[in-house]
């Protein structure tokens, strides 16, 4: 239920269960819309500068006519917040989603009664239905899995514009979700053989000290990754982009996944092999307490009260980037 809730949709404030795209619009006909989806830290936005100008050079490189501009997109990302923060919980963040879609296809403008023109929807829910069942993964770890399905270089659908055009990542999620064992993620190749992404999140090793991430041709360059180089200098560590191998992934000494929600969840093991020791290592240890530090929130602490709560009520909901097998 929404809970009184209510979303920005073309200029108006709509209730959640009544915000609604027409059945001709390109988003439905081609996944035509680009998105960005933020997070709160004790109910103060995190890097939503950043991923403003991300989502506007998206709307920008697909060339979806938006008039609106960022600082008026910006202040209705926060009027939102302001809209919603009644019907939060005190331990609650906000999780914005934000669409921008190019709107309903030339050939039915005009003919379906439904203004022609850009749709942006900014939406606003709570944190912990994104993260509520991965607090235990911070002991346990993922257990990245290498599908068949490969990441979609550059030169066919630039991965760098963050767009809702994604099929091969749910049907990564959909197989991994059939491998032995649980905590299985998808972590996916590029078509030369390299480690490129996961399926809404990003990948790095730990080896000898240097942080080490796969170059940013044939990936997502997330937020959250960014701020891991940053992190990194804090900290006085080395962080570097190269082409990393399920090879090197084997013989590092750590590995994690870094995500908006989640920010940092250890990878323990790869295809079900241990990683080192199988354990979340000293550096994302590190990186995890010096992010927390930064925002004023344990992270891990968080994550793991909403997931005792969750498993108080005999809930195990799948996540974005894992399924039950009862639910495929």
């Amino acid at each position: 239920m929404d809970k009184g809730r209510v979303v920005f949709f073309n200029g108006k404030f709509v209730p959640e269960s009544e915000a609604r795209i027409s059945i001709y619009d390109s988003a439905l006909m081609f996944g035509d819309m680009v998105f960005e989806m933020t997070r709160s830290f004790n109910k103060k936005q995190f890097k939503l500068k950043e991923h403003l100008e991300r989502l506007f050079a998206s709307i920008k490189y697909v060339r979806i006519p938006l008039k609106m501009t960022i600082e008026e997109m910006e202040e209705k990302v926060y009027e939102t917040i302001e809209m919603n923060e009644p019907a939060f919980r005190a331990d609650d963040e906000h999780r914005m989603m934000i669409d921008v879609s190019r709107g309903l296809l030339s050939i039915y403008q005009g003919v379906v009664g439904i203004p022609k023109g850009p749709n942006v929807i900014i939406a606003d829910f709570p944190l912990r239905w994104t993260v509520s069942s991965m607090g235990y993964l911070y002991d346990k770890g993922i257990n990245a899995v290498i599908p068949s399905q490969r990441a979609i270089p550059a030169y066919l659908l630039d991965p760098k514009v963050k767009n809702r055009s994604r099929l091969h990542y749910l049907m990564a999620n959909i197989e991994v979700s059939g491998y032995k064992g649980d905590n299985n993620w998808a972590l996916l190749l590029d078509t030369d053989g390299f480690i490129a992404e996961g399926t809404g999140d990003n990948f790095f090793i730990v080896k000898n000290k240097v942080i080490i991430t796969p170059e940013p041709r044939n990936i997502l360059r997330g937020i959250s990754r960014g701020y891991i180089f940053k992190l990194a200098e804090q900290l006085g560590l080395e962080c570097i982009e190269k082409n990393i191998e399920p090879y090197d992934v084997c013989m590092s000494d750590e590995a994690f996944m870094t995500g908006t929600p989640f920010c940092i969840l250890p990878v323990t093991s790869l295809n079900g092999e241990k990683i080192s020791n199988g354990r979340m290592g000293e550096i994302t240890g590190r990186l995890l307490k010096t992010w927390s530090k930064n925002v004023g929130v344990d992270i891990i602490k968080q994550i793991k009260d909403w997931s005792k709560e969750e498993n108080s009520k005999g809930e195990s909901a799948p996540s974005p980037y894992a399924f039950r097998r009862d639910s495929i």
